[in-house]
């Protein structure tokens, strides 16, 4: 099943690509990331700069190589928040179906899902100011609400099987039955949206970076340089094609391992292509 899984193999190794630049960034880049060299900007793709060089001489592959350094880490930690306190909060909401607190924790995710994560990252910019921790946060707070309601929603399809009214007459607690038989039944629904929302996350920070609210300088970001070249393009528009297909194909290939797992872990589909 693997092997004929073609989504998932291609999605994995477009972004593996860029994961294996981003580990290889922290030990080595081709050129200092923060070396100006003035005499030699705007320099097209050639064997010395094998992506060319930006307005003030920097080396793109290096930026491009620590780009996506900055854009994993934050979109890892990001998802990871939302995962930690989403899933959590969701398998409450579900056991607790009904009652006044599955109604508190859902209004509460109405009312973060009704601020984007730019205007949350605004609102925390506005007292913290800019920078990635600051990005990080708006993007975990925006993805807990998105893996409470799908967890909610799975898990309440479980709460009325078999299995889990045998758990039920055994005397197992609530909070047992959702570690021990929901959360379990629920992993592979969860890496699938894990994958899908950590894509969005690196969308998410490029867009924030892009504004000025990410990563500040003298740290690259795929974002900011698609930002600073917007000026120059018709002059040098290899400075927003690089970083720009660096993002597209990030993107895509997590959604083609999302749709990948998705195929592979889901046993309805798994018995369709049988």
């Amino acid at each position: 099943m693997i092997r004929g899984n073609r989504s998932l193999w291609i999605g994995a190794m477009l972004a593996g690509v860029f994961v294996l630049a981003a580990l290889i960034s922290l030990v080595w880049t081709p050129f200092p990331v923060d070396g100006v060299d003035i005499p030699n900007r705007l320099r097209t793709p050639d064997l010395t700069h094998w992506l060319g060089t930006d307005h003030l001489g920097r080396d793109i592959l290096s930026m491009i190589m620590m780009g996506a350094r900055t854009s994993i880490a934050v979109a890892i930690v990001a998802v990871g928040i939302g995962m930690v306190l989403g899933i959590p909060l969701g398998l409450w909401a579900a056991a607790r179906q009904g009652g006044w607190l599955d109604e508190v924790i859902m209004r509460a995710n109405d009312l973060i899902f009704a601020f984007p994560s730019l205007v949350i990252a605004i609102l925390i910019t506005a007292v913290f100011g800019p920078g990635a921790v600051n990005a990080i946060i708006a993007i975990g707070i925006f993805n807990i609400p998105v893996f409470a309601r799908l967890t909610r929603g799975a898990a309440l399809s479980l709460w009325s099987r078999d299995f889990i009214l045998a758990a039920r007459v055994a005397g197992k607690s609530s909070l047992r039955i959702s570690a021990e038989h929901i959360l379990p039944n629920l992993a592979s629904l969860m890496i699938v949206q894990g994958t899908i929302q950590f894509s969005l996350g690196i969308l998410a920070e490029a867009g924030l970076s892009y504004v000025g609210l990410g990563a500040q300088p003298p740290v690259p970001s795929w974002g900011r340089m698609l930002s600073d070249a917007q000026t120059m393009v018709a002059l040098a528009p290899h400075l927003a094609l690089i970083p720009g297909l660096a993002i597209i194909l990030t993107v895509l290939g997590l959604n083609l391992m999302g749709d990948g797992l998705r195929d592979l872990l889901d046993p309805r589909i798994r018995r369709l292509r049988a």
